[in-house]
């Protein structure tokens, strides 16, 4: 879907998105409420070459898409029906840069007492597009990682602040976790010094 195509689901009341990348540490918008939530059919995944927010054309990175099958546990952020529209805008200017992402709404079960199922926005990686990156082994998401850096920082605080916000939900995804691993023994061999604490 074009980044500015008209949406009938989202026309009206109080609007859920669903976080399971950046948006769980690093929202960006108003909302009421948040809620740990599990998006079922899709999981969380590395998938998607970076070329703006985490690396370039020329030194891609690698960001989190939703891909098809399995599960994801995130984050459910209610937004207010005065604020839909403002948020929705600002999703589509931070997530679809290069529309390697469907703008798709989805259930999504809620983890509170009720444990009731919303309707939430989800961005859904594209298969089709030219950043898809399809599944790498952790060494190829090692070395896109450790390369990739572009307008919002590098790709290493990225994965490791993912990490940080799935632990504090109180959860593991053990691909990243492996990788963040893998990031952390990286820098220490580069850093010995520095990671020993030495000054």
């Amino acid at each position: 879907m074009p980044a500015n195509a008209p949406s009938p689901d989202l026309s009206d009341g109080d609007l859920w998105v669903f976080g399971y990348g950046s948006l769980m540490w690093k929202p960006g918008f108003e909302f009421i409420e948040q809620l740990p939530a599990r998006l079922i059919g899709e999981h969380r995944a590395l998938c998607v070459y970076s070329f703006d927010h985490r690396g370039t054309p020329e030194k891609p990175g690698l960001v989190l898409g939703l891909d098809r099958g399995g599960a994801c546990r995130g984050i459910a952020f209610r937004v207010a029906a005065t604020r839909r529209n403002d948020t929705i805008a600002y999703l589509r200017a931070r997530e679809q840069t290069t529309n390697v992402y469907r703008e798709v709404m989805r259930s999504v079960w809620l983890e509170n007492e009720a444990r009731q199922r919303v309707s939430a926005l989800a961005y859904v990686v594209d298969r089709g597009h030219v950043q898809y990156a399809g599944r790498l082994s952790l060494s190829e998401q090692l070395r896109f990682v450790q390369q990739g850096h572009g307008r919002s920082g590098n790709n290493r605080d990225y994965v490791l602040s993912t990490v940080a916000a799935i632990e504090k939900q109180g959860f593991r995804d053990a691909p990243l976790h492996q990788l963040a691993v893998m990031l952390h023994d990286a820098h220490a061999a580069r850093h010995p010094l520095q990671d020993a604490g030495d000054t």
